[in-house]
């Protein structure tokens, strides 16, 4: 939505900028406004603006062009984070023939052991662990 706005922005004031442009210049040469440092000025700043805005609007659209769909960037990974933590759990619980306190026990101790991972860590470690278990027997 902000990037929409600086754009209709954008937009409005390159128009209106290139409209006054357009004026001035076509007064200038034929003749209705006197060519001295007042006008240049103003002319060059007016050329200035105009160039500036025309750069950064499609600038900004390129940029926005570019990135696929960004807006909501954040959503999808947690949801996918989210997803994948259930599926873990739900992999350590079937594992455990349905035990969920186990499998909650299990997690807890892997949260002892080693503090400060992610969520799915300590999953993918307790399965990984169970799975060496189950090999050595």
């Amino acid at each position: 939505m902000g990037n929409q706005v600086v754009i209709a922005v954008g937009t409005f004031i390159l128009l209106l900028t290139g409209l006054l442009l357009g004026y001035v210049l076509s007064q200038l040469v034929l003749g209705y406004l006197a060519f001295n440092l007042l006008t240049f000025f103003g002319t060059l700043s007016l050329i200035l603006i105009f160039g500036t805005l025309y750069y950064v609007l499609f600038w900004q659209l390129r940029r926005e062009q570019s990135r696929p769909s960004t807006i909501n960037e954040g959503i999808p990974n947690q949801v996918e984070e989210g997803l994948s933590d259930s599926y873990l759990k739900n992999r350590l619980i079937a594992k455990l023939s349905g035990d969920t306190a186990a499998a909650e026990r299990l997690i807890e101790q892997a949260k002892e052991t080693y503090p400060g991972r992610p969520e799915n860590w300590y999953c993918e470690r307790v399965l990984d662990e169970l799975e060496s278990d189950r090999q050595r027997e």
